[in-house]
């Protein structure tokens, strides 16, 4: 029996009175997350934090759950305040030498430019290649490849299946950000075997901004030190009555990349919104994203956009008009409560699920009366 997204949408008060077509930019947060933040800091009353040690057992489910969503073990998975902190930890955490080379795709996310490129002082060479060009950039001499798995501005969904077996071969250090995917399309670790995988959770996955977790390879955190050194650490520390002095000795789980506190609040409310797409179930919520964005597709053919070709498998859709300004459409939309964006002279439509045919239409009536 498919969902019923009529009863699904009642979860998202926020489309109550928008259009809301722009979740590749924030998503909106479900009733039960915002719910579950509200009980967690409701039991902080209750108990004056006197069961604050049951607040990491909460956090190991949670990343139990994680890893049910993009299959790996929960000893794989550390939390993260964003995709930033996650790329920052790679930079930091292994040796550079001059001459060595960090690859990226052009047009990349700015997260995966800026780290990059400041390597350049270290003398570490940054290569932005195009697509059919990527593995030709990658020489002996390169050490790490750094890509989305959805261009923010474009919509680009690269085969990372193809290029990853290539990489492993080459010793290549394979880090991915499925920040702009990762809610609406599957994530299999064990398909892509990435060495890194991080999602900042506010976009598809419908987290509290600030939330996110980072999967890291076994066998990478063998050499993959941590940036962040806090009381949480060494690898006792739920042992707070007796805490270790001395330098730590860190645990073999991905946990010990975390360093200190974690933000409780946003972890509660991540919990809720992936235990709803583990309820639904991944592939109904591809299906209905992918049903979504065709229909989208439709719409801005009809009404003369020339859309980007080979970048039809995606959930974030990108335009052009002829002599229209992206951001003035897409503020004259906003006008009439319909959200969408602006990037680098595209207008970006990105439907999650909780959409439907009425806001698509909506869409295309306010797109019409704008043209």
């Amino acid at each position: 029996m498919g969902a019923d997204w009529g009863r699904v949408r009642e979860e998202f008060p926020g489309l109550r009175n928008w259009t809301y077509l722009n979740t590749a930019t924030f998503g909106q947060i479900p009733r039960r997350s915002s719910d579950a933040v509200a009980a967690h800091f409701g039991r902080r009353h209750e108990s004056a934090c006197t069961d604050f040690g049951t607040w990491f057992d909460d956090a190991d489910e949670l990343r139990g759950l994680i890893g049910r969503l993009i299959h790996c073990k929960a000893s794989d998975v550390a939390f993260i305040q964003n995709a930033a902190s996650a790329l920052s930890l790679l930079i930091e955490g292994i040796d550079w030498k001059p001459g060595d080379r960090i690859v990226t795709l052009k047009d990349e996310f700015p997260n995966n430019i800026y780290g990059p490129a400041l390597l350049a002082q270290q003398g570490v060479e940054f290569v932005e290649a195009d697509w059919d060009g990527l593995l030709e950039a990658v020489t002996p001499r390169t050490r790490a490849v750094v890509l989305s798995t959805v261009n923010y501005t474009n919509g680009f969904r690269p085969p990372l299946e193809q290029i990853a077996p290539v990489l492993r071969e080459r010793n290549v250090i394979f880090y991915v950000d499925g920040t702009q995917s990762l809610g609406a399309l599957p994530f299999d670790v064990r398909q892509v075997q990435p060495d890194m995988f991080a999602v900042h959770g506010y976009k598809w996955m419908l987290c509290p901004n600030g939330a996110g977790f980072m999967y890291v390879r076994p066998s990478f955190r063998e050499c993959l030190r941590p940036s962040v050194v806090g009381w949480r650490s060494h690898k006792g520390y739920r042992a707070v009555d007796n805490l270790h002095h001395g330098a730590p000795e860190f645990a073999e789980s991905a946990e010990k990349y975390e360093g200190g506190m974690l933000a409780f609040p946003l972890l509660y409310g991540m919990q809720a919104s992936v235990e709803m797409f583990l309820e639904m179930g991944t592939d109904v919520i591809e299906q209905r994203v992918m049903e979504l964005a065709g229909q989208t597709r439709g719409v801005l053919r009809k009404t003369g956009a020339q859309l980007l070709e080979g970048h039809y498998d995606s959930p974030i859709i990108a335009a052009r008009f002829e002599g229209i300004d992206a951001s003035t459409l897409a503020s004259e939309l906003k006008v009439r409560r319909v959200v969408v964006s602006a990037r680098h002279g595209n207008l970006r439509v990105s439907p999650h699920f909780y959409n439907n045919e009425a806001d698509i239409a909506h869409f295309e009536r306010s797109l019409g009366e704008i043209l």
